[in-house]
């Protein structure tokens, strides 16, 4: 049997398989790819991981279109999104995310800036930490390219992690997955967390609306 982690476990979801929810019985719950067997583990659902995976991308890009529509790219901001375009393209292949998504998230983090550094010490296109790039084995963190794709690893595991809940995986990137996990796997009460899933979801729909349009 599989090596169960409290509350969930990493996933990468693969086309045709199934999602499980169990709970135990101290309420821990646990997502998983195969069937569990434990007398003290109660199955909630089992649910079609692209059927979730279709219904989450409808409900994020749903919420996009609730919120006042993002305002227009300044032309600086075009610029530097031009920029990155074909990288981001790439990266997001390689990892198996949306480009739109990708696309949304560097927006939110660094406007494209690649010398972006907040007041935490996050860097780069992706804002990443000095121990999420060692995490991801990011050897030069200032190069946009490896900063880009460390913070796409990183994204791409926290939504395997979250069983494809957007919301939570970006949760979890602003706040740590530990966060998301403390609170019961939903998106914390902090104010800063809450804004940052906003407005990555306001971006994702311009951007799909976007592409759409093209």
């Amino acid at each position: 049997m599989r090596a169960l982690i409290p509350l969930l476990l990493i996933l990468p979801l693969t086309a045709g398989a199934d999602i499980y929810k169990y709970v135990d019985a101290e309420g821990k719950i646990y997502f998983t790819d195969a069937p569990l067997q434990g007398g003290d583990l109660k199955l909630e659902w089992k649910r079609d991981a692209n059927k979730v995976a279709k219904e989450n991308t409808a409900k994020v890009l749903a919420i996009g279109r609730s919120r006042p529509f993002v305002e227009s790219a300044p032309a600086d901001l075009s610029a530097r999104r031009a920029r990155y375009e074909r990288i981001i393209e790439l990266v997001a292949s390689q990892e198996n995310l949306r480009p739109e998504l990708l696309h949304a998230v560097v927006r939110t983090e660094s406007a494209y800036n690649p010398v972006a550094v907040s007041p935490a010490g996050a860097t780069g296109l992706m804002q990443l930490m000095p121990a999420t790039a060692a995490r991801y084995r990011v050897a030069d963190i200032d190069d946009p390219t490896e900063n880009l794709r460390g913070g796409a690893r990183y994204l791409r595991d926290l939504l395997d992690m979250f069983g494809n809940d957007l919301q939570l995986a970006l949760a979890a990137y602003n706040a740590g997955e530990n966060a998301v996990a403390q609170y019961g796997n939903r998106i914390p009460p902090y104010p800063e967390t809450q804004r940052y899933v906003r407005k990555v979801l306001q971006y994702l729909w311009a951007e799909q609306t976007s592409a759409n349009k093209g």
